[in-house]
């Protein structure tokens, strides 16, 4: 029995704020999914029937996503030999001598201290594409970063990233049926919301790699135990509680960083951070964690003064790193299965400023490899340096839209459904044709379909607030049994709101009403469940 005394003896501790988004950024860590994802002692549910055929496609496919923040100057990474006194004229002390360059073609170099990389040239397993970017670039890191991210280039208003409004499509019950392996890992960059959909984060994130290799050693469980007896211990052990059920991924990620048999495979990568991280994604890949997806962040790429040094040991890195990265793989049987793609929020202006650096641009080059490119080459029309074509005199102009590199990725080595694609998650074609990327599903019958996509087709579910309660409103389109309960966050049954048979067309159910419970404000989870299919949605009450 809590005591009076008791209550007091913290009572100071109790006026602390608390929030969620401050305990979870206290540890480090951001939220994979919803506070809960389920209870932090439940099991992963069953996968749906639909859920299950996806997983089972016969495709492994591992997409690693670099991201270069600041704006990489794509123009001293990829020398573009066939305009060389354009270039070396615009930077009289930056630009890169002939002589320290290894070639790709006779058009485009790369400087030597990349030359790690030119192993993979030769063996078929990198591509470059030339300038890249989009219509009416802003030149500001946060705009051409939510860009990116969102593919909404035109409003810039849309919260939801390009892979999060896919998985959303893929997992619908995510909410309270998550897999069994993360989605998605991202390391740094925790306001990214390249993974963020409109119901939940479909990754499992962390703000450094030193705290994912915690993580990977160790686990991760905030212990519930001698906690104080009063309304402080009550909140500690709140926050724990959704802490863990969060992070329960951390327990494969151990397993999977742990099953790695040869250890010494990390011994060629560099001593910084990007070397510990690829390091890091080598180990979890090759103990099967499962997940599809990993991002990770390089900063220092916004190169305004002194940008030779800075730069060069941020190429430096990722030349030996990647190489490294891949061999590491390929001895281990899984470099045919891994593309991993550089991305950067824009490129840099041709002519270097008065302090030695260079300013916000917009056209930049991507980086692509892997065995699935099938050969290596320079893909897209590189921007004509001349100064009467520059951009508003100043600026390289784009030839190709970034949603096209990401179009090819999604269904070509993603192999996701060529309309959900366009229609979901880019919200538009992208011709891609021009750009020959080498991989291939679309040829193959790999297409994966999308489970979202086909309950559309069977119900569709939004909420209504009136005074008096909060509604499901349903549009069913078949005479079917449903069966709708809510949950709370942290994926705890309250009660079953309505199962029965319901027959087609539009049906109005009252959540709170239909509980004969008086629930607290706040949010909640509902799920419709059908013998078609199984969709969980966020409601406020």
């Amino acid at each position: 029995m809590k005591t009076k005394n008791k209550k007091t003896s913290c009572n100071s501790k109790d006026h602390q704020v608390w929030s969620r988004r401050s305990f979870i950024q206290a540890l480090g860590l951001a939220g994979a999914g919803t506070m809960g994802l389920a209870g932090s002692s439940i099991s992963f549910a069953k996968q749906s029937e639909l859920s299950a055929a996806i997983n089972a496609a016969d495709n492994d496919n591992i997409l690693v996503i670099i991201r270069l923040f600041g704006g990489n100057d794509s123009l001293n990474m990829v020398v573009p030999i066939n305009q060389y006194d354009e270039y070396a004229n615009a930077r009289p002390t930056l630009k890169r001598a002939t002589n320290t360059l290894w070639s790709l073609t006779d058009e485009y170099s790369m400087p030597n201290l990349m030359s790690p990389l030119e192993s993979m040239w030769g063996d078929g397993k990198m591509k470059i594409v030339n300038s890249v970017g989009y219509e009416n670039q802003s030149q500001s890191h946060f705009k051409g970063t939510d860009v990116w991210e969102s593919t909404d280039v035109d409003n810039q208003v849309d919260q939801t990233g390009w892979l999060g409004k896919y998985y959303e499509e893929l997992h619908p019950d995510y909410l309270i049926n998550p897999p069994s392996s993360p989605t998605a890992v991202q390391i740094g960059a925790l306001k990214n919301i390249t993974f963020d959909g409109a119901e939940a984060k479909y990754s499992f994130s962390v703000n450094t790699i030193s705290r994912l290799k915690i993580i990977a050693n160790k686990g991760l469980n905030y212990p519930l135990d001698n906690l104080p007896d009063c309304l402080h211990g009550d909140k500690v052990s709140f926050m724990r509680s959704s802490a863990n059920s969060t992070y329960k991924y951390s327990g494969v990620i151990y397993d999977a960083y742990n099953s790695s048999v040869d250890y010494t495979a990390g011994d060629g990568y560099l001593d910084d951070d990007l070397g510990a991280t690829l390091n890091t994604v080598a180990r979890l890949i090759k103990g099967n964690l499962g997940t599809k997806v990993y991002m990770l962040s390089v900063r220092g790429f916004d190169t305004h003064i002194s940008q030779q040094g800075v730069h060069d040991q941020l190429l430096t890195s990722i030349g030996a790193n990647v190489k490294h990265f891949y061999d590491d793989l390929t001895q281990a049987g899984w470099g045919d299965k891994v593309a991993t793609m550089s991305v950067s929020e824009f490129g840099r202006r041709l002519h270097e400023n008065g302090s030695r650096g260079t300013d916000h641009g917009v056209a930049g080059s991507i980086m692509l490899f892997g065995e699935g490119l099938n050969g290596s080459s320079v893909e897209g029309q590189h921007s004509s340096l001349k100064q009467d074509d520059l951009l508003n005199g100043r600026d390289l102009q784009h030839h190709t839209d970034f949603r096209s590199v990401y179009s090819i990725v999604l269904k070509d080595w993603m192999c996701v459904d060529p309309q959900i694609v366009d229609n979901v998650v880019l919200g538009g074609t992208f011709d891609d044709s021009n750009l020959a990327l080498g991989f291939d599903c679309r040829g193959d019958g790999g297409t994966i379909l999308s489970t979202a996509s086909q309950l559309a087709n069977v119900f569709d579910a939004q909420t209504i607030t009136k005074r008096e309660d909060t509604y499901i409103d349903i549009n069913n389109n078949y005479t079917q049994h449903l069966s709708i309960k809510l949950y709370s966050l942290l994926g705890q049954e309250v009660g079953t709101i309505k199962s029965e048979l319901m027959s087609v067309g539009k049906h109005l159910i009252p959540i709170k009403a239909s509980l004969g419970a008086d629930l607290p404000s706040g949010y909640f989870i509902y799920r419709i469940s059908s013998n078609r299919g199984t969709i969980s949605r966020k409601v406020f009450l």
